[in-house]
């Protein structure tokens, strides 16, 4: 191993004690769920947000709030409506009778961990005022423009099956996130769990372990974990295969209307360098990028009609780049 490489690695198994601690705490109430823990935290190290798509009851909410408590941080849970306004959630300026001026009023936005439950119920100007905050970290209000606090990580549900009186969120808007997770119903075993945890006393309580501070502390060494020369060259050949799937004998052009923006590669990277900080590893191997590849690509790759008609989604599509792309 490099020295280099080998400094970094005790760096990181000295940074990243606080993973098990958290995830712990977390295992205390959410039964099961290792994947969508795991997404969580990288969301987390890689200061991006997420979208969490399934169908209700899958403990969503519950498992972004017991991570809030886990870390000590501000929690805001905004339920969207078609009746929300903008002001709704970034606050708006109050009026003073006897001093004859106008006062900020924060609104909820102002927290670490923002949980936006069920995001496609919102009118489009409610779902641009947020996502405007998630990419600028910043609210205006009247002439005043405030910096929102860090960390600052904006966790989004939708409900896949219920598509009555919802305004799915333009493909450009959802290309913010980094990651869109799909989360499943429980095995028979984890229900059994979920029914004595639920049917006891309460939940438990769940301790602080980490502070904002060291969060963003993590972040830093995230950023230095190694990533091979090759292995970038494997992320850019993922990306370029979901544009040009030709160039990679791939047959499935008919398949695809748009591939993944720039925006993939970026966060690719950056995910399977926190997939490898949160095994312990100072360096990234093929594994971590094919592991948390389908939450990175899956909506970021449209599907053509002829998919549709072939009733494939873009995981499948995502699936077939994965097997077709050599690994390196």
């Amino acid at each position: 191993m490099h020295p280099d490489i080998k400094a970094l690695q005790d760096k990181i198994a000295a940074e990243s004690f606080f993973v098990k601690k958290l995830t712990d705490e977390i295992s205390k109430v959410i039964v099961g769920q290792k994947y969508l823990i795991e997404r969580l935290l990288v969301g987390l190290l890689c200061d991006g947000h997420i979208l969490i798509e399934g169908v209700p009851g899958l403990a969503k909410t519950l498992a972004v709030k017991t991570l809030a408590s886990a870390i000590q941080a501000k929690f805001q849970r905004i339920q969207f409506t078609p009746d929300l306004l903008p002001a709704d959630l970034i606050g708006t300026m109050i009026y003073n009778p006897q001093k004859g001026t106008f006062t900020p009023k924060k609104g909820p936005l102002f927290a670490n961990l923002i949980l936006a439950d069920e995001i496609n119920r919102a009118p489009a100007k409610v779902q641009s005022a947020l996502l405007e905050a998630m990419q600028e970290r910043q609210v205006t209000i009247g002439d005043t423009t405030y910096p929102l606090d860090e960390p600052f990580l904006v966790l989004a549900t939708q409900n896949p099956i219920e598509q009555e009186g919802t305004y799915p969120l333009p493909e450009a808007q959802v290309d913010r996130f980094m990651l869109k997770l799909s989360v499943t119903y429980p095995n028979r075993s984890e229900e059994l769990q979920i029914l004595d945890k639920n049917t006891a006393t309460g939940l438990p309580e769940v301790d602080s372990v980490i502070s904002p501070k060291e969060i963003l502390q993590a972040r830093k060494i995230v950023q230095q974990v190694y990533l091979d020369e090759k292995l970038k060259e494997y992320i850019v050949n993922l990306v370029l295969a979901t544009r040009e799937p030709d160039k990679f004998n791939l047959r499935i052009k008919d398949l695809i209307a748009y591939g993944a923006s720039p925006r993939a590669t970026i966060y690719l990277s950056l995910a399977a360098k926190a997939m490898a900080f949160l095994k312990g590893r100072g360096y990234v191997i093929p594994e971590d990028i094919k592991a948390i590849g389908q939450d990175v690509l899956r909506h970021r790759v449209i599907i053509s009609y002829e998919a549709e008609a072939e009733d494939l989604t873009s995981e499948d599509v995502v699936q077939k780049v994965f097997e077709g792309v050599e690994v390196p």
